[in-house]
């Protein structure tokens, strides 16, 4: 019998921060990393180098990369630096200039460059071998699926289009192969994610692509229906109110995709927009609202908004709370202003002071956890079909078709007895408090 003796393998560690998109461009580097027949190391100690994955949108993550990065230089040595923060190498490199490279988001092949010239491998047949599905980040059961990079607005508070370019959109076939190959490794729920989700495809004019067999353009409806012959969950994040998004709509009524969306509203004020530069108007939101929920009921809306823009005033302010009060959306976020190096917004007049922001986000999550709360409390009594995310001896975390993973709630199911992470369940709601719901098994 012959035996093969497995070399030892270069051992990369891997830091990833920041958004679901940036952990898209983790999952792809780490399957670059494997496929190549990279180890994949759990420690530091364990690490011949490591490369960090940043976050650069606000100065918050901003400190949190700077610090990720000086911690794997302390406990390492051989840093790469990659992400969004990359795109402002001079940072990077005035507070850690000992890191050995950096690069800029969704920028794979310049990582694995790196990696190369600072940690060569020789080829091996038997240890360069990959999943189909490639290497995720992500429980088994749900995964991100970028469909995009980059964004064609200019909103005033964001650096975004700065570090990642104008959008590019994947071709569709490209997106639904991956797509079917995630759905055959078992994932049960996709997150369709990019910075402008409802804008996939304007940039190559809704070119036609192949997949099944068949022609399919290359736009946000055709790649929906596409998606939800795959017979499991999809849900639509960061889409903005086009009127083309009404188009969803229909599906999510038909049981095609979840009735969910995650829509960036911001804020409500006209002249508060306007500063923003943002692609909305509130009246119109509002009546799309209605529209999209009289199509469909069922439909969970979450949405973020910023408190204490420059030349925010009380007036503005009370417009936003108006605006929740008529639109009764069932999950909110929200941010106090920061500045953000290089984003047109510092240059606006009328700074609100920082305890003002602060004083303002506070109201707004006040005033919506009774908006929240109720349209939880309506669900009382229903029945529903939620995904198990976790199992314990105190029984299972799941979520329903209205709670995203990480941001929203939770459906709490106290007899987890049989339960595994990525079962499907049927329950009866229960009870509920500000956030999560809970719910008993239907046998």
């Amino acid at each position: 019998m012959t035996t093969f003796k497995t070399p030892d393998l270069p051992r990369v560690g891997f830091v990833s921060l920041g958004c679901p998109k940036a952990t898209v461009d983790s999952e792809h580097i780490l399957t670059r990393l494997r496929a190549e027949g990279y180890s994949i190391s759990g420690s530091y100690d364990d690490a011949d180098l490591v490369v960090v994955n940043t976050c650069g949108f606000i100065d918050a993550a901003v400190e949190e990369s700077l610090d990720a990065i000086g911690e794997a230089l302390a406990e390492n040595g051989k840093v790469i630096v990659t992400g969004c923060l990359g795109a402002k190498d001079d940072v990077i490199l005035a507070a850690h200039p000992q890191v050995l490279a950096v690069t800029g988001p969704d920028a794979t092949e310049e990582v694995m460059h790196a990696v190369h010239r600072h940690l060569p491998k020789p080829h091996d047949p038997f240890t360069d071998l990959v999943p189909p599905q490639g290497i995720r980040l992500t429980p088994q059961h749900y995964a991100y699926l970028k469909i995009s990079e980059g964004c064609n607005h200019r909103c005033s508070f964001c650096i975004i289009p700065s570090m990642r370019g104008d959008l590019v959109s994947r071709p569709i076939h490209e997106v639904m192969r991956e797509a079917e190959a995630l759905a055959d490794a078992g994932v049960k729920e996709l997150l369709v994610i990019s910075q402008d989700t409802s804008a996939y495809g304007v940039d190559v004019k809704y070119r036609t692509g192949f997949w099944g067999g068949r022609p399919v353009k290359t736009r946000l409806l055709d790649l929906a229906k596409a998606l939800g012959e795959l017979g499991i969950w999809i849900r639509m994040h960061y889409v903005y109110p086009y009127p083309s998004v009404d188009d969803l709509i229909p599906l999510m009524a038909e049981g095609k995709i979840l009735p969910y969306l995650d829509v960036p509203f911001q804020h409500a004020s006209p002249r508060i927009l306007k500063a923003m530069k943002r692609p909305a108007n509130a009246e119109n939101v509002l009546e799309r609202v209605r529209k999209w929920r009289s199509i469909c009921p069922e439909l969970t809306i979450r949405s973020t908004f910023i408190t204490g823009f420059p030349g925010e005033t009380e007036e503005d302010f009370e417009m936003l709370l108006n605006f929740l009060e008529e639109a009764q959306l069932d999950r909110v976020g929200a941010f106090a202003y920061s500045p953000v190096e290089g984003a047109t917004a510092n240059e606006l007049p009328g700074a609100v002071p920082d305890e003002v922001r602060e004083e303002r986000r506070a109201r707004l999550m006040d005033f919506q956890e009774d908006i929240s709360t109720q349209r939880l409390e309506a669900k009382i009594d229903r029945e529903m079909t939620v995904l198990v995310d976790e199992v314990d001896e105190e029984g299972a975390l799941a979520r329903s078709p209205g709670d995203a993973p990480e941001i929203d709630g939770l459906v709490i199911i106290p007899e987890g007895d049989g339960l595994a992470p990525g079962d499907f369940v049927r329950v009866r709601i229960t009870d509920c408090d500000v956030h999560d719901l809970y719910a008993e098994r239907i046998e």
